[in-house]
């Protein structure tokens, strides 16, 4: 027999409405600030006022939790999709502001035309207009005498019909008696099963993910300060990428007074994007270095208070997990480790986030970090371990699927051995000489641009700080952090035009190099066998037409610093492919000498 897991039911707005005003329904802000436009407001009240369906809503039971004296609370109701039809409601019907995706906080305000049946987002214009009723909230309010109103209506509108006003204006109010079906979850339910019904349930096909749970259980607990430490979290992460945004906050009172909003200042005059975390990134890594665990259902059950021997819910549980994480939280944002982390991928090479593709070998390099400077490793050790531990993880994809998974696995490790020894045990399985002669190479055989190999390799030149190709003075790390300088070594055109090759031969990475744009031009779509003899007649004439490069001994560290093979002013394009196969193997030998430099 199938055990029935959620209820649908009916139920008017105006209950609804009540029960997230009384707190009974939770607004999660899963997706956090309102992200409709106003005009899409309108539209959903129009389908309201038109007795058009408008979608379910969806709702997870919190587990009722024992307490110290074991009696139990009840648990809320958290809303998991509909938050931004709730959010519309309350602030065009109930007159509530609304904090936009820019953070600022404003009201919407819908008018109504009863004599067209209109809605409209209201402006001056609409304001001045008698025929508009400027704000519909005003004919919510208990104290309304709508007869009155009817009646000033058509005094100020003497072509309207009395009755016809009347009863528009009356169908409007009765909107707040429009049922909505709320699909009830059940508290035993767990994280996936739940993403799974949301998905399957909403038309969108929106993904919900462990990290959305754990930001829904923080808002709905303000026994424990969970709804601050929610906004904590997403302010930081907003403040990060968009500094600017800092006196927009400073609006939000309540939380400005938090230790949480002094804990981030810092971030209004930070200008750097290497690592702009998500929500998503600040809870992994807070949570694994914390709590010693990878998947971030783990920490849904926690803040619960679900006790993992039991399988009951305990309040001590959650109040310990609550203050766990926003020891872990403030750990994350404190402005001397976070920057000396982002400086420690600088120093191995990543100057830009184009370099960086994976996020999560970013953000288990940051636990490896604070894992480091919790047990008060010496900080030029710790500054070794984590490029090692990073360049690694990119170089294998180890995080690249399931990354919860190898977190857990990883951090494990780490309790179980410590971080030194768990890397040299990676290095010798994984980075094996096999690996840097064959391995790397025949990985390296790829078109794509954004190859997390060939990033390490620029991250190689960058650590060098090479010349750019055929540079006398521009180095890599500059050329990188300004416009894009990356271009073929074979000539796109010539290699089109003298053998027809597709985008994915002649886009191979091993064709790549970092080089001025000027210099690029002036190749334009001649032959290496020609512009390379051309280089060494510069050399010996001391008369520049590539670059600024006129010593031959100049010329051939910037060859080798590219890891351009020998003989190439007899290359022609029957030897593209033999090129290519020489260039991988050389790539791969910087790439494991800088490597080993970390």
């Amino acid at each position: 027999m199938t055990i029935q897991r959620y209820s649908v039911n009916q139920y008017s707005i105006q209950t609804l409405l009540t029960w997230i005003e009384t707190g009974s329904i939770a607004i999660p802000e899963i997706q956090r600030p309102f992200v409709w436009d106003t005009a899409k407001v309108r539209d959903f009240i129009d389908s309201l006022y038109c007795g058009y369906p408008v979608g379910y809503l969806i709702a997870w039971h919190n587990p009722e939790v024992r307490m110290k004296d074991g009696r139990t609370s009840e648990g809320k109701q958290i809303l998991i999709d509909g938050q931004q039809r709730v959010t519309a409601l309350r602030a065009a019907v109930s007159g509530h502001q609304i904090v936009d995706k820019n953070y600022r906080t404003k009201r919407i305000t819908i008018a109504f035309n009863p004599d067209q049946k209109r809605f409209e987002v209201s402006n001056p214009a609409i304001r001045r207009d008698r025929a508009w009723i400027p704000d519909i909230a005003t004919l919510f309010t208990p104290e309304i005498k709508l007869l009155r109103r009817v009646n000033d209506y058509c005094a100020n509108n003497p072509k309207t019909d009395e009755e016809t006003i009347f009863e528009r204006i009356a169908r409007l109010r009765d909107i707040r008696n429009n049922l909505l079906g709320l699909i009830e979850l059940n508290s035993d339910l767990d994280v996936e099963t739940v993403a799974e019904i949301f998905v399957r349930i909403n038309s969108k096909g929106i993904q919900l993910n462990a990290a959305d749970f754990a930001m829904s259980k923080m808002a709905a607990n303000e026994t424990y300060n969970g709804h601050q430490l929610r906004k904590c979290i997403d302010y930081f992460c907003h403040l990060a990428v968009a500094p600017e945004a800092y006196a927009d906050l400073t609006a939000d009172k309540a939380f400005a007074a938090t230790h949480y909003f002094q804990a981030m200042k810092w971030l209004r005059h930070e200008k750097d994007d290497l690592y702009d975390p998500s929500y998503t990134d600040m809870l992994r890594v807070a949570f694994t270095s914390e709590f010693g665990r990878g998947r971030l259902e783990d920490l849904v059950a926690l803040l619960s208070g679900r006790n993992f021997e039991t399988r009951e819910y305990e309040d001590e549980i959650a109040k310990q997990a609550f203050e766990r994480l926003e020891r872990a939280i403030l750990r994350f944002m404190n402005e001397t480790d976070f920057k000396r982390f982002v400086m420690i991928l600088r120093t191995a090479g990543f100057v830009g986030a184009s370099m960086i593709r994976s996020k999560n070998a970013v953000n288990f390099a940051y636990i490896a970090y604070l894992t480091l400077r919790a047990q008060n490793t010496p900080s030029a050790h710790i500054e070794s371990l984590v490029r090692r531990w990073f360049v690694m993880s990119v170089l294998t994809g180890r995080y690249t699927s399931s990354p919860e998974t190898a977190f857990s696995v990883d951090i494990r490790a780490f309790a179980k051995q410590g971080i030194e020894d768990v890397l040299a045990d990676v290095e010798c399985a994984a980075l094996s000489d096999a690996f840097w002669e064959a391995g790397l190479p025949q990985q390296m055989d790829t078109s794509v641009a954004s190859s997390p190999y060939f990033n390490v390799f620029l991250a190689s030149q960058v650590k060098a700080n090479d010349k750019g190709f055929l540079s006398k003075e521009h180095t890599v790390p500059t050329l990188l952090q300004g416009a894009s300088h990356v271009h073929h070594i074979f000539p796109k055109a010539y290699l089109v035009n003298e053998q027809h090759l597709p985008r994915t031969r002649y886009n191979q990475i091993a064709n790549y190099v970092v080089m001025q744009g000027e210099i690029n031009i002036a190749i334009g779509s001649k032959s290496p066998a020609t512009y390379f003899s051309a280089l060494q007649r510069q050399c010996e004439t001391g008369h520049p037409q590539y670059g600024g490069i006129t010593n031959a001994e100049e010329l051939r560290v910037n060859l080798e610093a590219h890891c351009i093979p020998s003989g190439m002013n007899a290359v022609d394009v029957k030897g593209y492919d033999d090129f290519l196969k020489e260039r991988r193997r050389l790539m791969a030998l910087k790439i494991r000498d800088y490597y080993r430099s970390l």
